[in-house]
């Protein structure tokens, strides 16, 4: 059951990331900014050839393996139920969402295309995929230093901290 929610939730995430990056070239010409939270954050069309902070720019193909092997990882980990924890759960679909999103406009158009700037703070643009990548890592985070251990750990039962181990 916590499989479909978070898989709904991915696709949901993927296709909200898709439809604004299509919506964003379409109404906002390149470098061009327009008000969404006036003081706090704007909307500018960016491309970015590379990774966070454009580091790696051209490397689109090592960008695309990079991700394709992180994404490969993480749908292993989902596969293998070696997560079973819902925190542990939404890191990985949330992490899967992103990576995806990003994935296929590298592979589509050579770069990825962001849009949200901070005003009140120098920070890169980015988009709703990097907004899922940053929160499924902050909550695989969370989960990996206080849940791992207690819920998913080989070799103990779930939910049982005090089963055995092997």
């Amino acid at each position: 059951m916590l499989y479909a929610i978070f898989t709904a939730l991915a696709l949901i995430l993927l296709t909200l990331d898709q439809w604004v990056k299509h919506w964003i070239t379409v109404h906002l010409p390149l470098g061009e900014t327009m008000p969404l939270l006036p003081g706090l954050v704007q909307l500018r069309t960016v491309h970015n050839y590379g990774a966070a902070w454009s580091s790696f720019s051209g490397m689109r193909w090592l960008l695309l393996a990079v991700t394709g092997c992180i994404v490969l990882a993480v749908l292993f980990v989902l596969v293998r139920r070696i997560v079973r924890h819902p925190l542990g759960l939404c890191a990985c679909f949330l992490i899967l969402s992103g990576g995806l999103g990003n994935i296929i406009d590298r592979a589509r158009l050579g770069y990825v295309v962001d849009m949200f700037d901070f005003q009140f703070m120098n920070y890169p643009v980015f988009n709703v995929a990097d907004i899922c990548v940053v929160c499924g890592c902050v909550l695989g985070a969370v989960y990996y230093l206080f849940l791992y251990e207690k819920y998913d750990k080989r070799g103990k039962d779930h939910g049982d901290p005090d089963a055995p181990t092997e």
